[in-house]
């Protein structure tokens, strides 16, 4: 196997490491919104929601862009054997995100009542001054990652991303449920239970900054032989670079201001949806409780459940950041065109089945997380009719990655900011002048990733000279889901006849898999060659061609 192919294979290897971490994740987020959703009711979920729409631009604007900013930045160090200067990215990143997490912390608290006020939703304040500590604590935890991902491990994230969340799902449900209880017949009741879940993100971040310290505790020796390796090789070299911290601390800075603006404008569309949804319905009429009950399904459902494939589109893009930064430095085009199209064609492979089969099997995966009321109808029609944002999202979200990885920081800073006017001016329009409501914000959604895609991609070709292959990326990844969707379907229905809802969602869902996958494979839309650059490839290989799929 060549070296281009090798570095290809790791990407999907720690990619996939990721991913299974993020899928671990968002699984363990739905199956906790199940008692909080009970727990708390629509309402409250509607101010838990809100509350985060204004937190994350707060955490996207001071730390959200660290890892991939310090990612970017030590790995053009390490490949060139600068550890010490490494070294020094993640020492000054580190006060870097001490300050401005905590101006962004102060920010999130003492500037509740104003977002509340200018959204009309007194509700959300509570919430909202629970959550501000968090971003200083994720300011911190994401040097930690950064640092470790420039080196190309992505195990540490991993695994702190997982005891978040399993320290989170715990604590918020708790909290939700006693907070409601404690606060019975006062008017701000609701108000404290979504608090309680906001409580639950802090304290799950506290237990995974913990678990960052003991791991790089555990690599702290590894690193310092990396470093004393460069000082022996180094003496009596003039050559050998030494970055000053001041020059050091300005790459950092314009290293993570379009990152910065890039994620920001990316994830703005969120903010700017609560703010337009709520100021338009609120003079066509509608009260605080119908808004808050509307934007709780559409968020806490449709995108809950549609964002979560979009996880493995995110950690493949953190993924190949630092690789294709290596490969730029060293100037290797070809193998940053073989990384491109490696991550793309995975991306494309999970997307699709995740979009057919969330529309096919939207109701009764609804039932299943026990999200469904006589009144959800809407989130069904939501994700039915929308989930083919998950390829939009999915695509741009790794194009996003792409043109970061290649120094292009900017450009999709100008697209997101592109997509986010007409998505705006598309959304205002359908709510004024037509009755959609959540509709709208659906139909506006998939404009907003539908758009960043294509943009980005039209970039991505230009500036690597590249062609994607169509036929085994996208066409035949949608065909075989196709025939997936169709298939499982069918065996729902029939399941259904005899057993409960949930039980034929599951089982038709483990009947999907390897249908997909089958399909995929006797269409040669993936080669032996990619199976074996898979995690565990050889074991799979063996198993299909035991099953007569492969030869």
């Amino acid at each position: 196997m060549t070296e281009q192919k090798k570095q290809s294979n790791n990407i999907l290897v720690q990619g996939s490491i990721l991913a299974a971490a993020s899928l671990i994740v968002r699984f363990i987020g739905m199956i906790y919104r199940i008692p909080m959703t009970a727990i708390l009711g629509e309402k409250a979920i509607g101010y838990y929601n809100i509350a985060f729409e204004f937190y994350d631009i707060a955490l996207l604007l001071s730390t959200y862009s660290l890892p991939l900013a310090v990612s970017k930045l030590v790995s053009a160090r390490a490949v060139q054997g600068q550890h010490r200067n490494a070294r020094k990215v993640f020492t000054l990143s580190l006060g870097f995100g001490i300050v401005v997490g905590s101006i962004a912390m102060s920010v999130c608290y003492f500037g509740s009542e104003l977002f509340a006020r200018a959204i009309h939703q007194q509700g959300v304040i509570l919430p909202l001054k629970v959550l501000a500590p968090t971003i200083l604590v994720f300011s911190i935890m994401g040097v930690i990652r950064g640092y470790f991902q420039g080196y190309g491990n992505m195990v540490p994230t991993a695994i702190s991303q997982i005891i978040e969340q399993i320290i989170n799902a715990a604590v918020s449900v708790g909290a939700s449920y006693l907070l409601l209880r404690h606060y019975v017949g006062n008017p701000n009741r609701l108000s404290y239970g979504a608090a309680g879940g906001t409580l639950g993100t802090f304290v799950g971040a506290v237990a995974s900054f913990l678990s960052l310290l003991v791991i790089y505790a555990i690599f702290h020796g590894t690193f310092g032989k990396l470093i004393e390796a460069e000082k022996i090789a180094s003496e009596g070299n003039p050559d050998h670079s030494h970055e000053r911290p001041s020059y050091v601390l300005r790459l950092i800075i314009l290293t993570v201001i379009p990152v910065v603006v890039s994620q920001t404008v990316y994830q703005l569309s969120g903010t700017v949806d609560t703010l337009i949804f709520n100021r338009v319905l609120r003079a066509k009429g509608f009260n605080d409780d119908i808004r808050a009950t509307w934007w709780g399904i559409y968020s806490g459902k449709y995108k809950l459940l549609t964002t979560v494939p979009v996880a493995v589109a995110s950690a493949m893009g953190t993924a190949i950041v630092p690789g294709l930064i290596a490969e730029y430095v060293r100037g290797h085009r070809d193998a940053m065109r073989e990384k491109v199209a490696v991550a793309v064609k995975f991306n494309m492979i999970i997307a699709f089945p995740c979009a057919v089969g969330m529309s096919v099997l939207s109701g009764p995966i609804l039932r299943t997380l026990r999200f469904w009321t006589d009144s959800n109808v809407l989130a069904r029609n939501l994700i039915q009719l929308g989930s083919i944002s998950i390829v939009f999202f999915a695509f741009s979200t790794i194009t996003n990655g792409i043109l970061q990885g290649i120094n292009r920081l900017y450009v999709p800073v100008v697209h997101s900011a592109i997509a986010l006017i007409v998505h705006a001016a598309t959304l205002w329009f359908l709510l004024r002048y037509t009755n959609m409501n959540a509709y709208a914000l659906m139909i506006c959604n998939v404009l907003f990733a539908f758009i960043v895609s294509v943009l980005n991609w039209r970039s991505v070709c230009r500036y690597l000279d590249y062609r994607q292959e169509i036929t085994n990326t996208f066409f035949m990844p949608l065909v075989a889901s196709i025939f997936m969707g169709v298939s499982t379907r069918f065996v729902y229905d029939f399941l259904h006849l005899r057993l409960s809802a949930s039980v034929s969602c599951v089982i038709s869902i483990l009947f999907a898999i390897p249908v997909y996958f089958a399909t995929l494979i006797l269409m040669k839309a993936v080669t032996k060659e990619e199976i074996l650059g898979m995690p565990k490839g050889a074991l799979i290989v063996k198993l299909l061609t035991k099953c007569k799929l492969l030869r």
